[in-house]
């Protein structure tokens, strides 16, 4: 195949993944399908990429030159997460089944848009973006708003090395920072919209100081159990923040900054008692999202009857089984009473339906970060901000 034909395949290829968005629903605005028309992704992926296999935790590595460039464009304009960095370590420096936890990825194209589309950007913002990665949202950001209108900030120097690399291949010059994403950036502040792409625990007080009255933070939040809801804040003139968590469900990898300390081994001690909820709710994503609030510095381990949860602060810790008699049981031991903390959530949230995520809305002010049920003055539960 000749560089033409290669650059032909390349275009038909954005198009095609164009309408494929489209038609899911994940695309919308017309600007944006100009931008994935129009952005090389193959520029970003970088000379391999990972695939998740059947087995948890392990990764196929193809490198570009195993196949044919067909083949590898294909696969770079699928609607797919590729994994470009496994434990801090590029995959293109490894080769067959990979082992480990993805630190950063080319995020499915769908979703990336879906965050863009989410956060409201529009012509003439000012857009700050929380995690580089590979470039690519950044790419479509300066597409549709012009280099100067975007900052991106990435954690790892190598990842933005290989972003700065590829968005310079593909004509694109945002302000690109190597630091702590959390900490914002300054120097180029106010900014009407920020978007992060990694989950955070809590949201950033540098974040609030960074985007105008009325702009707004659009990013994952999420903990050390895995919960996840989809924030969308409008900052307000009084210096606080507050919206209703989105319907759409996003999942991105959390802060480093914010990830969870080692998991320590679990030892259960203290009397059985019956449970009063059953622990296969927290295999529920928003059953999952309402325990973590009331855990919000435990781990959890294990799923259906057999769940523990390791308060790494505390060291306290809680654990269910099947009652042989019906239901279940709870052991629990430490300064934190664990599982009494999520039966009470996980009954406040049943007596209100057991609704999706985006029932659920976050305020922060000054003095707290907390997510409330229903409305603000309904059940609410504080962020570990």
């Amino acid at each position: 195949m000749t560089a033409d034909d290669t650059s032909d395949l390349a275009a038909r290829l954005r198009r095609s993944l164009a309408r494929q968005l489209v038609q899911a629903g994940s695309l919308n605005d017309p600007a944006w399908r100009k931008a994935v028309e129009s952005v090389p992704r193959e520029l970003f992926v970088g000379g391999a990429i990972a695939g998740a296999t059947e087995y948890g935790g392990r990764w196929q590595v193809t490198h570009r030159d195993d196949v044919s460039d067909d083949e590898w464009l294909r696969l770079v304009y699928s609607d797919t997460t590729w994994v470009t960095q496994i434990d801090r370590d590029m995959v293109e420096n490894g080769h067959g089944i990979l082992r480990g936890i993805p630190t950063s990825s080319s995020t499915l194209p769908g979703l990336v848009v879906q965050m863009l589309e989410a956060a409201r950007i529009t012509d003439g913002d000012k857009v700050i973006e929380v995690g580089t990665g590979t470039g690519y949202s950044a790419g479509l950001m300066c597409h549709r708003l012009g280099d100067s209108a975007v900052t991106s900030i990435e954690y790892d120097p190598v990842v933005a090395g290989r972003a700065r690399q590829a968005l310079t291949a593909a004509g694109y010059a945002p302000t690109l920072v190597i630091g702590d994403g959390l900490n914002g950036y300054d120097k180029n502040a106010e900014y009407d919209r920020l978007i992060a792409t990694c989950s955070v625990r809590f949201i950033p007080f540098p974040w609030m100081w960074q985007v105008r009255d009325g702009g707004t933070i659009t990013a994952p939040l999420s903990g050390w159990m895995h919960g996840s809801a989809f924030a969308h804040l409008t900052l307000t003139d009084d210096g606080t923040a507050s919206g209703r968590f989105l319907k759409d469900d996003v999942y991105f990898m959390i802060a480093r900054p914010h990830d969870s300390p080692p998991l320590a081994s679990p030892y259960l001690r203290g009397e059985k008692r019956a449970s009063r909820v059953d622990p296969n709710i927290l295999d529920d994503q928003a059953g999952l999202f309402v325990g973590q609030l009331a855990a919000p510095s435990a781990m959890k381990l294990g799923k259906g009857d057999a769940v523990i949860l390791l308060d790494v602060a505390t060291g306290s810790q809680a654990g269910t089984e099947a009652d042989p008699q019906g239901g279940w049981t709870v052991r629990q031991h430490g300064p934190l009473r664990l599982w009494d903390a999520v039966e009470d959530a996980i009954l406040t949230w049943q007596e209100a339906g057991s609704p999706h995520q985006s029932a659920f809305g976050l305020t922060v002010t000054r003095d707290r970060q907390y997510v409330w049920l229903g409305d603000p003055d309904g059940p609410s539960w504080n962020l570990p901000a």
